[in-house]
């Protein structure tokens, strides 16, 4: 008769398997072929472009003596200002990542004790007990202990991260306090390789430069990423059976 136990374990193991061969299907089909790039049109800086409109008027108030002027307010003016302020604009994002970090620490302590117990005399009882005492005994040395103890310990770190890249970036939503909310993502392909590059945050828009560029420390909440896919980096992980055993092998 077969246990519930037995069962289980079987639909599990027939779980892991199917997930295993699943992932596995996905990855044959990318052999011999050049990996998919992601469609632009499903971003969220498509949706946030096309669903925007340019050269909207700044300031409500004296927009009929606007038109009697000879320069626009818009931002295609030659005189406008071209930094983003709303939905749907673009900026550029520059990253400059020049981080390092060293950290030493050392630390030591020693300690030393000395105890010593006797009774030479005390109205002659110890002498009466020397007397019934084993030979080498005595009350003169009742008790001596002594240690010792000492520790030593030192740690350094050192830590370096450099990275520079420039990235266009869009505004997908501008918040009630005027702070913009911007998404970027870029892919460069080369032959079976893509390296993806991804930005988000918070800006404000003073912190735009006259240039339409801002700098990655003025980003609120930045999450910054550069990675890839492709043949290099699917050789660079372990295979899911190694990642599983390291998770599951206590030693």
């Amino acid at each position: 008769m077969i246990s519930v136990a037995t069962t289980r374990h079987a639909a599990l193991g027939g779980c892991l398997l199917l997930a295993l061969i699943t992932s596995a299907c996905g990855r044959i089909s990318n052999v011999g072929s050049v990996p998919d790039m992601s469609p632009g049109d499903d971003s969220a800086e498509f949706q946030a472009m096309s669903q925007s409109r340019y050269d909207l008027p700044v300031f409500e108030e004296g927009a009929a003596e606007g038109r009697a002027s000879l320069w626009a307010g818009g931002q295609s003016a030659i005189v406008g200002d071209r930094r983003a302020q709303q939905r749907g604009d673009i900026l550029t994002v520059v990253i400059q990542i020049d981080d390092r970090a060293e950290m030493q620490n050392s630390s030591g302590r020693t300690r030393s004790a000395n105890d010593s117990v006797s009774l030479p005399s005390m109205m002659g009882i110890p002498q009466r007990i020397d007397s019934v005492l084993p030979e080498g005994a005595s009350m003169d040395e009742l008790a001596k202990a002594s240690g010792a103890s000492a520790f030593k310990g030192s740690g350094n770190i050192s830590r370096r991260d450099k990275l520079t890249l420039r990235i266009a970036a869009t505004v997908t939503e501008r918040l009630p306090n005027g702070v913009l909310r911007i998404q970027g993502t870029q892919e460069v392909r080369v032959n079976y390789e893509i390296r993806e590059l991804t930005v988000s945050g918070f800006v404000r828009p003073s912190d735009i430069g006259r240039k339409n560029e801002i700098a990655y420390d003025r980003i609120a909440g930045a999450r910054i990423s550069y990675g890839g896919r492709g043949q290099i980096s699917d050789v660079q992980q372990p295979r899911y059976g190694q990642q599983i055993a390291d998770i599951i092998l206590p030693y």
